[in-house]
């Protein structure tokens, strides 16, 4: 048998394409002294990649993959061989080698920002793969997102941009059962009607006209708090819409990572005459807030207030269509490719 794998055939000019990836073959590996040869079975799709595949990434950030490098990504496996002495064969296991088959992982892997060092997961009877989503690495950027950075209150009027995304959708509902007044956006008539009808947020479609009026209408007193998820016109117009002493959790920027250059806000003086405060964080940084998330997320999904929308692909051979749907706005809620030995 043979351990396949997605890698970067080149370097993408512009919008990723499924010819800049390929499919390749390799040898599975053997687990040396510390080592652990796993099976994965969920392989998290998440657009975060999409930074690593251009010929330089940020400041502070991962290293970017040169073509032949293999792709990775948050993925869900179990143990088949272990020589180490913290897991044992059929132990499920989270960490940060996905997009292949079979993953080696020693006692330096590498973590995404902090996040996803290899640990052992409990499911219990909840499904696995939730904790690559509301249990995972997506849960703990909303929650953290929400109470650690904006400090969200239930006075708050809160806007959440893609919010109908892995990250976004947690955002919006968490913030509805704390209390506060939630807006949503997204990409698509489908995908605001799935905010409005099933997740009871009020939404617009930011292609449908213009944002700031789009937003005014359906918050004319302005906002407190924005969650945001996609960075560029949107954070102009949060910036605009923003009541004095207002709050910006910065979590991503994916209207700047498939090919577009970034644009930074023109009217960013309004930190400054409005006293704005605006922060970026990542999941790694708040790794000891995870049990308490697992367990108050778990609770919602339990009992209903919680909804969680997955969009699923087939095999390895899926997994570059997986990425390229993901990030042309194709899939609601979380991405996830499913991988069946």
């Amino acid at each position: 048998m043979l351990n396949r794998h997605v890698r970067l055939a080149r370097r993408p000019a512009g919008k990723l394409t499924a010819a800049d990836l390929e499919l390749a073959e390799a040898p599975i590996p053997e687990p040396g002294p510390g080592e652990i040869l796993v099976r994965n079975t969920w392989l998290s799709i998440d657009p975060s990649i999409r930074i690593r595949l251009a010929a330089t990434t940020p400041n502070g950030y991962l290293p970017p993959l040169r073509p032949g490098d293999e792709l990775s990504g948050l993925a869900l496996g179990t143990v088949l061989e272990s020589r180490s002495p913290e897991f044992a064969a059929g132990d499920l296991v989270s960490h940060t080698l996905g997009y292949r088959e079979y993953a080696l992982l020693g006692t330096r892997a590498q973590t995404i920002g902090g996040y996803g060092a290899p640990a052992r997961v409990d499911a219990g009877a909840l499904p696995p793969r939730w904790f690559l989503g509301p249990l995972g690495s997506a849960g703990l950027t909303a929650y953290a997102g929400l109470s650690e950075i904006l400090e969200l209150n239930p006075a708050d009027t809160l806007w959440v941009s893609s919010a109908a995304g892995a990250v976004g959708s947690l955002a919006a509902q968490l913030a509805k059962i704390r209390g506060a007044t939630v807006i949503g956006s997204a990409g698509s008539p489908e995908k605001v009607a799935f905010l409005r009808d099933e997740l009871g947020v009020p939404a617009f479609d930011y292609h449908a006209g213009s944002l700031s009026e789009s937003l005014a209408a359906l918050a004319p007193g302005g906002i407190d708090t924005y969650f945001d998820n996609v960075g560029g016109d949107h954070l102009t117009a949060a910036l605009d819409a923003l009541r004095p002493a207002g709050r910006i959790a910065l979590c991503g920027a994916v209207s700047g990572y498939d090919g577009a250059a970034p644009a930074g806000p023109p009217n960013l003086f309004t930190m400054v005459s409005k006293g704005l405060r605006m922060r970026g964080f990542r999941a790694g940084s708040f790794t000891h807030l995870e049990e308490r998330m697992r367990k108050e997320v778990a609770g919602y999904l339990a009992d209903g207030r919680l909804i969680h929308r997955e969009t699923i692909f087939d095999g390895i051979e899926a997994a570059s269509t997986a990425l390229l749907a993901m990030l042309s706005g194709a899939t609601t809620g979380k991405t996830l490719c499913r991988l069946d030995f």
